[in-house]
């Protein structure tokens, strides 16, 4: 953020760009043509706070949790208007944005300083800004359950208030309504944020136009658990107490609950779960969804989106997506001028109704290379089919010979840089699988998975599985602080007030060099191969088919590259587990890797090739993270 004094400077500018005025009298003020312009001051919005009583009772302490929301809305506008809005856990306890904005209060108690530009800039240009305490957090009672029905039916309820169906109070505890709002209601939010939004568009809301989810859990278990395997332990009480707003007695009844509920033992897919899977109910979402991820998002993994997005797709709901390089950031600190100017263009279109063409553009943007963007009519992309690579005596694809070949490994713990180095060599607790070099490029574009048939010597394993390229390009380094790092430069996004202004941090990708990068990874417990809502605990010398999801992937490998496929057990760095040191044997000619790929025809090498690699820049900062638990923030 610019300090204050310079603010002075930011909000003469403002006052110019709001002395605009439209190009014909017909219309509301703010709209020129197929745009919202910005013509209302920002410095002068009313700022309010309303409480909005939700239908749940979180905390059973007898009276229905009440939800606080911030609004910022132009005080000169003389029709009504419709709402940006973002629900979050994080306003007081951690920030928004990549500076960690909080909100802070003037002495009225209404909100002076609201994190991140989306009030800066949209509050001029006719809409109103809500910014909504999730329950059980900063200024909402209530308990907060972690993506449970606490938090959405909070979210909800704000929308119910704002379309007249629902009851707010302010401060002095007088009823209030929002007669002032169309109702037409556009969610967005980063992570936990975006996650809610998903969540309250599941519910299938009459007044939620849109959501733009970005970096977003659509399944909260696949967030917290991999296929059956812990990600962390006591993860489910860690999330609550992060964000927690509440004295620690007043929701520990709702925690204990939760812990109950949420299977740690056993890692089953639970009633708890199920409550937090938002893809089961894509069929009622009404809302267009405008999906944002970066592709090497190791926080929310990428599978979030893309199970999320063929769910939607399925039920012919209006969709649109961004997908770039980092890992877990937000589009405005990878591509900010295009992502202001899009989402911009998105909510006047499904917000304001305007007529602007962004609906029959392209419906999916991707970088495909550090700085390299396109557009494309859909996603995935066109002419992707699914590809059955069989495996070989440590080959993979077409013309592999593995048939009647086994191959035994015993489980050793590895790290993911130790796991994948030197492929072609062989290495205690690992199978790698390489292909031949490509003959062109081969564009992979979907959720990959793995099947394996094994046979193990105690009642389960963990088996985790690597999909590699062996080739050496320029890449961004999502290592390193999520491929993203702050220059000492700022950019205004926006109008400013005495106490907000909408400046940050301009930033720049990081990239690196690297002769190898694994392109996307999957977890499975092996008890779980029959389901994921109980084990099925194996039997020595049985054999048995499992697979193993991999995380939806965008990339294409060169010409030249080889792809490889690395198999392993327990996994130190993104997971935790007491299933250890299993000697696996893998059937390999009945094993399988599914390739939703176009392009080159992966072929296995008709000869032995050697693969040499150097450890990876960064090595020592992956060490430093692992067993580390992670929030869904931004």
């Amino acid at each position: 953020m610019l300090r204050r004094s310079a603010v002075v400077l930011v909000a003469a500018l403002a006052a110019v760009l709001g002395a605009v005025s439209p190009a014909s009298a017909g219309g509301p003020r703010h709209v020129r043509g197929t745009e919202t312009i910005p013509v209302y001051d920002y410095a002068t919005a009313i700022r309010e706070t309303v409480w909005v009583e939700s239908p749940l009772d979180s905390d059973g302490d007898g009276t229905r949790d009440r939800i606080a929301a911030d609004i910022v809305r132009p005080r000169e506008a003389r029709t009504r208007i419709p709402v940006v809005m973002e629900a979050s856990p994080y306003y007081a306890c951690c920030g928004r944005g990549n500076e960690s904005e909080l909100k802070e209060y003037a002495a009225d108690g209404t909100v002076s300083l609201m994190p991140l530009y989306y009030d800066n800039y949209f509050v001029p240009r006719g809409y109103a800004f809500v910014g909504v305490d999730l329950s059980g957090t900063a200024r909402s009672t209530g308990c907060d359950d972690v993506g449970g029905p606490a938090e959405v039916a909070g979210a909800k309820a704000v929308i119910d208030w704002l379309n007249g169906r629902g009851t707010a109070f302010d401060a002095a505890g007088a009823r209030v309504t929002a007669s002032w709002t169309t109702g037409k209601v556009g969610m967005i939010g980063k992570s936990w944020d975006g996650s809610v939004a998903n969540g309250v568009a599941a519910t299938g809301v009459r007044g939620l136009e849109t959501i733009v989810p970005i970096g977003a859990i659509s399944s909260w278990y696949d967030y917290q658990r991999y296929h059956g395997i812990l990600r962390t332990r006591e993860y489910v009480r860690y999330l609550h107490s992060y964000v927690n707003g509440r004295p620690a007695e007043a929701c520990a009844d709702e925690l204990a609950a939760m812990r109950a509920a949420s299977g740690e033992t056993t890692g089953d897919f639970t009633a708890y779960w199920s409550e937090r899977d938002y893809r089961t109910a894509a069929r009622t979402v009404r809302a267009s969804v405008f999906v944002v991820h970066g592709v090497n998002d190791k926080n929310v993994a990428t599978g979030q989106f893309g199970l999320w997005w063929d769910a939607l797709a399925k039920h012919g709901v209006e969709r649109k997506l961004w997908l770039f390089q980092a890992g877990h950031e937000d589009p405005f600190d990878v591509r900010r001028a295009e992502w202001v100017r899009t989402l911009h263009r998105w909510f006047d279109h499904e917000l304001q109704g305007l007529r602007n063409g962004i609906d029959r553009e392209p419906r999916a943007t991707l970088e495909t290379a550090p700085g390299v963007w396109q557009d494309e009519r859909d996603w995935p992309a066109r002419g992707v089919r699914e590809r059955a690579l069989p495996l070989g005596d440590g080959t993979l694809g077409a013309g592999a010979k593995g048939r009647g070949v086994t191959k035994t490994f015993t489980d050793e713990s590895l790290r993911e840089d130790a796991l994948v180095a030197n492929p072609s060599t062989v290495v205690p607790g690992r199978l790698a699988f390489l292909s031949a070099p490509l003959t062109a490029p081969l564009r992979i574009s979907g959720e990959p998975s793995v099947t394996l048939r094994i046979q193990v010597d105690k009642p389960t394993t963990a088996l985790s599985a690597r999909l590699v390229d062996y080739g050496t390009a320029t890449r961004v380094d999502h290592f390193r602080s999520e491929g993203v790092v702050n220059l000492a430069t700022e950019s205004c996004w926006g109008a400013a007030s005495a106490t907000d202004d909408a400046c940050y941090l301009d930033t720049a990708e990081v990239t690196v060099t690297a002769d190898h990068a694994v392109l996307t990874r999957g977890w499975a417990d092996a008890a779980h191969h029959r389901s994921l809502r109980f084990t099925t605990p194996l039997e020595p010398g049985r054999w048995y088919d499992v697979t193993v999801p991999l995380n939806t992937y965008d990339v294409t490998v060169a010409a030249g590259h080889v792809l490889g496929l690395v198999i392993g057990q327990s996994d130190p760095q993104f997971t935790v587990t007491d299933d250890r040191n299993a000697t696996v044997t893998v059937d390999v000619g009945r094993s399988t890797l599914t390739l939703p790929a176009t392009g080159a025809t992966v072929t296995a090498p008709t000869a032995p090739q050697t693969i040499a690699t150097t450890g990876l820049p960064g090595a020592a900062e992956r060490r430093a993270a692992e067993n580390v638990p992670v929030v869904p923030r931004g």
